[in-house]
């Protein structure tokens, strides 16, 4: 065998090791600020168990005082709008220099013009409405009981001449 061969032979075997220490030292993570795929698949499945226990729930009482159940009811011309898009949005506290940001829950209304929305916290929300053929319809709440439905009714779109 050829120096030359040698050397990067041995180059190649301390570069191999130096990885395999590595990957030892972060115990056996992909990066040092990622998770590995078994820890991420754990967390999935942790949150899918949340979400079927929180189903397991619906149409109870909701779980948090400070929370409500909202449901937004949508007509345009006496008939219920379906398949419009309605936006949700509220305040949660762990923003930027822990200031309140905007969470944003984005749900569609079924064919009689309803939405439920999970349990949010009570307070100022606002409610966004987008369906084809309508005006655009915005307005904050300040929603304060248990339970609620909003009546929202759409106008027609201004013309265009």
């Amino acid at each position: 065998m050829a120096p030359s061969r040698r050397a990067r032979l041995n180059q190649c075997a301390i570069i191999l090791a130096s990885l395999l220490l590595c990957a030892s030292a972060t115990g056996g993570r992909s990066s040092a600020y990622g998770n590995s795929p078994h820890q991420q698949s754990q967390q999935n499945q942790s949150s899918a168990q949340e979400k079927t226990a929180q189903d397991g729930k619906k149409d109870s009482k909701p779980s948090d005082p400070g929370t409500t159940k909202l449901r937004i009811h949508v007509t345009a011309a006496d008939k219920p709008v379906g398949n419009a898009s309605v936006y949700v949005r509220f305040p949660v506290a762990g923003g930027l220099f822990h200031k309140d940001k905007l969470a944003e829950l984005n749900l569609k209304t079924n064919d009689d013009g309803s939405a439920k929305v999970p349990d949010i916290p009570r307070g100022k929300i606002l409610i966004q409405v987008v369906a084809k053929g309508w005006k655009t319809y915005g307005k904050w709440y300040d929603i304060d009981s248990e339970a609620m439905t909003v009546e929202i009714k759409l106008e027609p779109p201004a013309h265009w001449y």
